[in-house]
């Protein structure tokens, strides 16, 4: 009886020492770029959706990257107001304005720029540890 107790306790307290070891999951990105359009035309949207894949993707400092069309959550808070949502990250500021500078970056605006109607461009850094 007394080897199942011992048994029984270091089993809670394996437990308990791999529910304390349990943390969050990574973060994606120090610095998060994250994009919303809407386009002229939705039927473009495969279209914007592969040359961003293609392009924005694979630029040097891109440390996390997706993108795609909203989804019905459900819920009336959840915005879906556009037709595609770019997440793009960066280990920094630096790796950041290198990117907006990248020719990479600077022909995909040109070439989509004038086929949207609308554009939103929210930039945050993650600052936790």
């Amino acid at each position: 009886m007394h080897t199942r107790s011992i048994a029984k306790f270091a089993t809670i307290m394996l437990g308990v020492l791999f529910i304390g070891c349990a943390s969050a999951p990574p973060r994606p990105a120090l610095i998060s770029h994250v994009v919303f359009v809407e386009l002229h035309d939705p039927a473009d949207i495969p279209e914007l959706i592969a040359d961003s894949d293609a392009t924005l993707a694979h630029i040097p400092g891109v440390v996390s990257y997706a993108t795609g069309q909203p989804i019905d959550t459900g819920r009336d808070t959840v915005l879906d107001d556009y037709d595609v949502g770019m997440s793009l990250g960066f280990d920094s500021a630096e790796a950041y304005a290198r990117y907006v500078a990248h020719p990479d970056h600077t022909r995909f605006v040109a070439r989509w720029k004038p086929r949207l109607t609308a554009l939103r461009i929210y930039n945050f850094e993650d600052v936790t540890p």
